[in-house]
């Protein structure tokens, strides 16, 4: 695995790893949350994993590029696992079914990346050290945005490209429109069943209150063009959330009959993306 930021740039591929590629592995159809799976997978499809050093945070992040771009598009993961209840997050916040990067794995540009969140794939000791309260009520804090925004210009050098796209489902929508609201290299957002009227989703859900999280529907930075995906059948982030937004910043709503939280974003990507113009 690669390093990139202050840390130097170095390459330690699992010993596991290494065999399911010598071996002709290609490892399971789909990681299970662990950083050894993650990256044995990811090195089976022609990814490469990099390590980001994005004070006060190690981030993953996975970037697949065939030929030189001027443009990278990126994928910011969702929450993560999932809550027991309302009030009490989980004990590790990895994603154990991680969809975004199956939207990731299924984007067939040239020049794709993938970005995990605060305290997601750690091994145990360094998730110790790791507040849950970047996967509570700070998942949105000034702080994590900002540490995602070096990540992605991490990512941008690394690749080589001029501007990005942002793809983000869930809070990972959250986070890619604090995102393109302080970056001026945006050239497109999509975001997929993300809650962008923050404050509106928590009294909805009846939440526990996400003080210290930055709320996009607040935001006042300039957006570039923005597709908004929401499902009819979505229960955990309704609709109105993104009609809410569309409302006072601008940007397309696409209403997706059938569609729920988590079905059927996969199995549709990557028809959904929209075109150079902008048309589905």
């Amino acid at each position: 695995m690669a390093w990139l930021g202050r840390a130097p740039v170095w390459v330690a591929v699992l010993g596991a790893a290494l065999a399911l590629l010598l071996n002709g592995c290609a490892g399971p159809a789909y990681p299970h949350g662990s950083p050894a799976q993650v990256e044995s997978w990811a090195l089976a499809r022609g990814w490469t994993p990099v390590w980001l050093r994005a004070e006060p945070f190690n981030l993953l992040g996975l970037l697949r590029q065939s030929q030189a771009s001027p443009g990278l598009r990126v994928y910011i993961e969702g929450d993560g696992a999932a809550w027991p209840n309302g009030y009490r997050p989980p004990a590790d916040p990895t994603p154990q079914q991680p969809l975004v990067l199956e939207l990731a794995e299924r984007d067939p540009a040239v020049a794709v990346a993938y970005l995990g969140r605060p305290c997601q794939y750690l091994a145990p000791a360094a998730l110790a050290t790791c507040s849950s309260a970047y996967w509570s009520e700070r998942r949105y804090a000034p702080e994590v945005v900002a540490a995602m925004d070096q990540a992605l210009s991490q990512l941008k050098q690394a690749a080589g490209a001029e501007h990005l796209s942002l793809v983000g489902y869930s809070g990972g929508g959250v986070l890619a429109t604090l995102l393109a609201q302080r970056r001026g290299d945006v050239e497109a957002l999509v975001t997929l069943a993300a809650p962008l009227a923050l404050a509106e989703w928590v009294r909805l859900k009846a939440l526990s209150p996400l003080r210290g999280s930055l709320d996009p529907l607040e935001g006042d930075g300039p957006l570039p063009y923005a597709v908004h995906m929401v499902g009819s059948r979505d229960r955990v982030v309704p609709a109105a959330l993104g009609a809410r937004f569309v409302a006072r910043h601008g940007g397309r709503l696409q209403l997706l009959p059938g569609f729920g939280h988590s079905c059927c974003w996969v199995q549709h990507w990557p028809a959904l993306l929209p075109d150079e113009e902008g048309e589905p």
